[in-house]
This record gives structure tokens, C-alpha cells and sequence, in this order.
């Protein structure tokens, strides 16, 4: 007996389920959901938000936890100082984050926008819930949309209003700690704003843009402007675990009548519960669509109105195409092994070039348009400049030595260049040279750096002296 084929209207493809069709926004109430695994992302939003909310307070050895200071051009992670000179590593960083996203997607499909993702975390399990608990489920919050302006509807509204710029307020207070760090936004909050008016501004910025973003803006964000939806379309194949309709089983819909022989028709009920919790609007059982962040409150749904009904749990589940169609098992393709192939060699260079970093890195330069100096005794000079980067978490007092040959090094109004930690120091200084050393015109020098005695550093440059 042949497997029956599942065939649907393919044109909701041409359009976006929260926009009609000349283009007005549709603005979606969706119903709150319930279930096991609404449950489970209520638990792993709490370890979200207190992991957000306290990590900017988190130091390891002076230094915080994580810090993206694009001004200074400093980042943090783990504790771990990265400064300009370091760039390479954080773009291999990057990458290497890049392919692992790609990786999740191409098995897991779109688990990060449900679970993880900072949008979805705060719209559907912050600002969602407090408007239920202000205006109620979906039927109450779109009753009160089309209601007239009486005190209560006025009162509702601006409390969410006041309530949803406040935690804008909060959230914008965070992120700015993650930008410039906790020591420094604390004054700024502590101050008055004319004092650190510029920090005032961008947190009353960042306030604004939360604000827009949560409270009117909400679901476009994942439909309309970020990226990672439309690139489904090159990394999701057949094997690929998505929220997904089993349509094998599920059709033919029909409504449910109890004691019916359903011969003929399909598990699904065709209640449209999960059109209704949907928060992006969209009927999963046309198949998977670009708006699905995977927030499994389909799933929730389905399952409830399956207990209900008598029938198995699974109508909407985490399941892969060829799942669905062929009952087959998660299978590796090749271009899940190339991807993870690519993964492992990023991570082991990564993990390789970390572990080389040196704490302390110095560039040493002759200083431009000044030749050498011929000095008494057969002697000459040439004048540098050295910047000495600390990428440890401890000040560092250092002094110049040569190591390669005899001569002199003479610092410039200074014995010692001090680098505090994290930070970067600089000077200047001759090499002075005895004629008989200056083999070439571009004699090589090695510098060796110290502190307390200990050689933290080598540095190579050259020594110009006349032509031979």
C-alpha cells in the first residue's frame, strides 16, 4: 500500500503571517502557552537572566568576567585580556563561533532562537508574561485593543508602558556593563547625569531602543531583520531536527467527534491551538518557515488538545523531514562531518595560539627621519620608541637590557617604563653601539625586556649605521 502524499497550499510562502497585503502590520496576541517544555524554558530563563544580570559584577584577578569595550579597544573573556595586538585572535574567535552556529543549525535547526537568544528570551518570558498579567491572555489583550479610551484601558496601558521602560531601563544598564564595564557605569548611575552626561545619553539611548524593540517592534525583529532565519534556506536539509507537523499522521484534519470511526481522517483536530500560541503568527503545519524561532509553544499546545482527545503526544515534535516521512533516525551527512571537520581544526588552532599568548608583548621602533648619531669613543646611537603591552594582572616595572651584543641602552627622562596591569606603558631610549659592532648598515638588535631581575620578553630590531 503506498504511503499517502501530503499536498498543501504552497502560497503563504509569498507572504509574512504579521503583515496583510498592502503591508499593514498585523499585530499578533498570542495565547500564553503551558506545557512541559514551556516549563523547562521558564527554568532555563531564570539561569538566563541571573547569568545576565550578575556577570558584568563578576571578576577573575581585577578583570571582568566578560567585557566588549569597543571605545578602548579591550575585551575581556573569561577574565582573559585581549588588546589590539590580539585582534587575529579574537576574528578567530569569531569564526570559529560562526561555523559552530552554522554546525548547530545544520542539526538542531533553529534551538538557539528558542532557548537562548536574547530576543526571544526577554520578549516571550519577560515583556510577554508581565502584559498577561496586565492585560490578560490573548482574547482579553485583543478585546482591549479595540475598546474605547476609558480610565481602566488607560490605566492598563500605561502601567505596562511604565513597567516596560523600566526594565528597558535595566536591561540597557547591563548591556552598557558588558561595553565600558561595572566600575565605570556605577558612577554614572550614582552621579549626577551632568557629571557623566555622555554615559546619561547612551543609557537613555539604549532605554529608547529596548523600549521600541519590546514594546512595539517585538516579533519583526526575527522575521524582518535578523539574518539568521532567512540563512535556513542553505543550511537546513532533510536530516536537519526542526519543530515540525507530522503530516504523515496528522492528515486528513478534521474536527473531532467522539465515538467517530477517523478511518479517514488524521490525528489533527484541526483546533488551531497552534496558530493561536504561535508568537510569530504562522500555522506549522504548512511545513517550516523562516518566521518558526522554535519556541515549542505549538508543541505544548498540540500535546494538551492530544490528552484531551485520547490520541498519542508527538502531532507537533522535534523531528527532522525525512523523520517524518521515511521514520528514519538522524543520520551524519557529509556536510555535517566537513562542517565539524572545519570546527575541530578552528578549535584546536584556537585553543593552540591561547595557550602560546604571551602576557606581555612590546613593539620596539626606530624612531623616523633621525639617522645615528656618532658619538665619542668610537661610538653611535639610535633612538627608539617601545610600547610595552601588560596583558597580565599585575603592574610590571621594566627595564631594557641588550642581549645580542655589547653596547649601552640609555632610557629618556626615565629608569624604568611602568606598565600597569592591563594596560599599556611606553618610552624611549638610544642603543648606543661601539663602531666595531655595527658589522652593517642594518645591524640586528636584540632587546631583552625585564622585571624584577626575570625576562618577560624579547624583542628584534634594527641598528642603522653608515653604508659599507
Amino acid at each position: 500500500m503506498e504511503e499517502p502524499v501530503y499536498e498543501y497550499d504552497d502560497s503563504f510562502r509569498d507572504t509574512i503571517a504579521t503583515a496583510d497585503k498592502e503591508g499593514k502590520r498585523i499585530w499578533v496576541y498570542p495565547r500564553k502557552p503551558k506545557g512541559d517544555l514551556t516549563r523547562l524554558r521558564n527554568y532555563a530563563t531564570i539561569v538566563y537572566l541571573f547569568l545576565f544580570f550578575t556577570l558584568p559584577f563578576i571578576k577573575i584577578k581585577g578583570e571582568p568576567f566578560f567585557l566588549l569595550n569597543i571605545i578602548e579597544r579591550k575585551f575581556v573573556l573569561f577574565g582573559m585580556v585581549f588588546w589590539p595586538q590580539d585582534f587575529f585572535l579574537l576574528v578567530l574567535a569569531m569564526i570559529t563561533f560562526m561555523v559552530f552556529i552554522v554546525l548547530f543549525t545544520v542539526v538542531f535547526g533553529r534551538a538557539f532562537c528558542g532557548w537562548a537568544c536574547p530576543q526571544t528570551i526577554f520578549m516571550e518570558m519577560v515583556f510577554r508574561k508581565i502584559e498577561y498579567w496586565i492585560e490578560g491572555d490573548s482574547n482579553q489583550q485583543r478585546a482591549l485593543a479595540k475598546a474605547p479610551w476609558t480610565g481602566k484601558k488607560v490605566f492598563k496601558k500605561t502601567l505596562k508602558h511604565i513597567v516596560f521602560f523600566l526594565i528597558a531601563f535595566i536591561i540597557s544598564n547591563t548591556f552598557l556593563a558588558y561595553i565600558i564595564g561595572i566600575d565605570q557605569l556605577l558612577p554614572i548611575i550614582t552621579s549626577s547625569p551632568a557629571e557623566h552626561m555622555k554615559g546619561f545619553i547612551s543609557l537613555l539611548v539604549f532605554t529608547g531602543v529596548f523600549y521600541w524593540v519590546f514594546a512595539w517592534f517585538r516579533e519583526q525583529v526575527c522575521t524582518v531583520v535578523c539574518p539568521y532565519g532567512r540563512l535556513q534556506g542553505v543550511l537546513l536539509d532533510k536530516n536537519t531536527i526542526v519543530v515540525a507537523y507530522d503530516y504523515m499522521r496528522g492528515e486528513e484534519r478534521g474536527r473531532f467527534k467522539r465515538g467517530e470511526e477517523r478511518e479517514s481522517k488524521g490525528d489533527c483536530i484541526d483546533c488551531g491551538l497552534c496558530v493561536a500560541v504561535c508568537p510569530t503568527g504562522i500555522d506549522i503545519r504548512n511545513g517550516t518557515q523562516l518566521e518558526c524561532v522554535n519556541c515549542t509553544a505549538c508543541i505544548d499546545a498540540c500535546d494538551s488538545i492530544m490528552d484531551k482527545v485520547g490520541f498519542e503526544r508527538g502531532l507537533i515534535r522535534y523531528a527532522s523531514e525525512n523523520n517524518i516521512a521515511k521514520k528514519e533516525k538522524l543520520k551524519l551527512n557529509t556536510r555535517i562531518i566537513a562542517y565539524s571537520a572545519v570546527l575541530l581544526v578552528l578549535a584546536a588552532t584556537l585553543g593552540f595560539m591561547l595557550a602560546g599568548r604571551a602576557d606581555v608583548e612590546a613593539t620596539v621602533l626606530r624612531t623616523p627621519g633621525i639617522m645615528f648619531q656618532r658619538l665619542e669613543n668610537e661610538r653611535m646611537s639610535n633612538l627608539y620608541s617601545i610600547k610595552i603591552v601588560n596583558k597580565t594582572h599585575q603592574d610590571f616595572n621594566t627595564t631594557l637590557k641588550l642581549e645580542n651584543l655589547e653596547g649601552e641602552i640609555k632610557m629618556i627622562g626615565q629608569d624604568t617604563i611602568r606598565v600597569a596591569k592591563g594596560s599599556m606603558g611606553q618610552g624611549e631610549f638610544f642603543i648606543i653601539l661601539h663602531n666595531r659592532d655595527i658589522t652593517e648598515t642594518k645591524t640586528s638588535v636584540e632587546i631583552g625586556i625585564y622585571e624584577n631581575g626575570r625576562r618577560i620578553e624579547t624583542v628584534r630590531s634594527g641598528f642603522l649605521g653608515p653604508m659599507k
